[in-house]
């Protein structure tokens, strides 16, 4: 169904990245965003809290109230409004707003308020960049080629941490640090990681060679799922310049940036999906 009269116009300056009213529109929205953050940082920074913690409350339920109504502005004006309820930036609107009601009844939970940083993502509507958002969907597609394999790499990850870990437990014991197998099994994880916090670690002969092995497993493994990936990268770069294709030669293989065709310099068409909404549709 159409808009008309004033949802309308609010659609268009809400949702809408063409006109003067709608970009300016965005980048207030994109400065407020900004700001109300900042004013969560500094309220979890003490000494500030404790000079300023009201006038900081109040600001930060005055940007609350504004993001309110600008939430029941955009399903009001919607062109389709179960589809922007359900899009990514209609979810993050929502939980861009929730923390602070929950604040409520759940301490701490005001500062959960920097998910609204995911709202600044509009900026790559607002400045004609999402163009540049076809490389992170390049590499959403190729991860989520390869979860399946790295489901099965983290699986046996586990399996060997638990084996590690319940090893250390029986050999250092609670005397050692190693109070339990699940506090072993973290240290087997920090260690095959490489990452050695240090609060743990072998004290005796025994315990040291075990701890020499599992680092070496972890510099030997820890290369996986970087290939892993890099393999579904490459089969997702080889498939993308598949489909890009001459109009005039009818040849595939251009790079997903070319202007023109590499084999005939006829210039290529822009690619339909681009123009197509990659961001819920309506939000």
């Amino acid at each position: 169904m159409a808009l008309t009269g004033k949802r309308k116009w609010l659609n268009e300056v809400i949702f809408g990245t063409d006109t003067p009213a709608g970009k300016n529109f965005d980048v207030i929205l994109i400065w407020a965003i900004l700001i109300s953050v900042s004013l969560v940082l500094l309220a979890s920074v003490e000494s500030i809290e404790a000079r300023f913690g009201t006038e900081l409350i109040v600001l930060e339920w005055v940007f609350t109230a504004l993001f309110t109504i600008e939430y029941i502005l955009r399903i009001y004006c919607a062109v389709d409004r179960r589809r922007y309820l359900f899009s990514f930036y209609g979810v993050v609107d929502l939980l861009a707003i929730l923390p602070s009601y929950l604040g409520l009844l759940f301490t701490g939970a005001g500062y959960l308020l920097v998910i609204r940083l995911l709202r600044v993502l509009r900026i790559f509507r607002v400045l004609k960049l999402v163009r540049y958002l076809r490389d992170a969907n390049l590499l959403m597609r190729a991860l989520w080629q390869s979860r399946r394999k790295i489901l099965v790499f983290y699986s046996g990850m586990l399996v060997i941490a638990t084996l590690f870990g319940a090893l250390m437990f029986a050999v250092e014991g609670p005397a050692n640090g190693f109070t339990s197998i699940p506090k072993s099994i973290y240290w087997s994880i920090v260690t095959v990681t490489t990452v050695g916090y240090g609060d743990i670690s072998p004290h005796t002969p025994l315990g040291q060679a075990i701890a020499s092995l599992t680092m070496l497993i972890g510099y030997s493994i820890i290369a996986v799922p970087t290939g892993i990936v890099t393999a579904e990268l490459a089969s997702e770069l080889g498939r993308e310049r598949s489909l890009s294709r001459c109009d005039n030669c009818s040849r595939a293989g251009h790079d997903a940036d070319a202007e023109y065709c590499k084999f005939c310099g006829y210039k290529l068409g822009e690619v339909e999906d681009l123009k197509k909404e990659e961001w819920g549709g309506t939000g």
